[in-house]
């Protein structure tokens, strides 16, 4: 099972759920981005306590090994994405399809010969899109597999694999999933978390 879902970082920090968790919460650039995810964790596990998390050497967030459930959360902007799984380790990327002056420059420096291949194939126009296609792919695949950020330009997308990489569009945003049995974002529900759905929620935080 693999359930994921998009949210609102400005929403999500400061609902009841967030709150809750604040004094545990890191102060400066990153406290709402941790609200959020943890507050939207507590919520899917609500009404029993969020288990314990602890973090790899390279920093990938999991919960203690008694607890047989896996997560990945990803922020961009005011978006946050989190996928949940009990049917191993996950990677999730997102980000916004934006305009980058340097983004032939990155491509080249981190890009496979086949991922070129395949940003190559698009019409000029869409290439831009593929590009940010391609690295949440490269993202995704590099979050599951909790390495560390300067090994992405070792991981092939488009290679063949072990694990199964999805990927959909929304809105402006490229949101990419990595997961250890198949998985497909495209005939899976996509989650929409807001302010209605924390009123509406038959469980509080004390």
């Amino acid at each position: 099972m693999y359930q994921v879902f998009l949210g609102k970082i400005s929403s999500l920090s400061t609902d009841p759920w967030a709150q809750a968790l604040s004094r545990h919460a890191p102060q400066g650039a990153r406290r709402a981005r941790w609200l959020a995810g943890r507050g939207l964790l507590s919520r899917l596990f609500a009404p029993r306590p969020l288990p314990d998390i602890v973090y790899s050497e390279q920093g990938k967030p999991f919960f203690s090994s008694r607890y047989p459930l896996w997560f990945s959360v990803s922020q961009c902007e005011d978006d946050i994405a989190l996928i949940v799984s009990d049917e191993g380790d996950v990677g999730c990327s997102l980000e916004q399809v934006r305009p980058q002056d340097n983004w032939r420059t990155l491509a080249n420096a981190v890009f496979s010969n086949a991922e070129h291949a395949e940003l190559e194939n698009e019409t000029p126009e869409s290439q831009l899109h593929a590009f940010w296609r391609i690295r949440t792919r490269k993202e995704a695949i590099l979050k599951q597999r909790g390495a560390y950020s300067w090994q992405i330009v070792s991981i092939d997308s488009a290679a063949s694999a072990p694990h199964s990489v999805s990927q959909r569009q929304v809105g402006s945003l490229s949101l990419a999933v990595c997961t250890t049995t198949p998985f497909s974002l495209t005939s899976a529900p996509v989650h929409y978390v807001d302010d209605a759905l924390a009123e509406k929620s038959s469980a509080r935080p004390e």
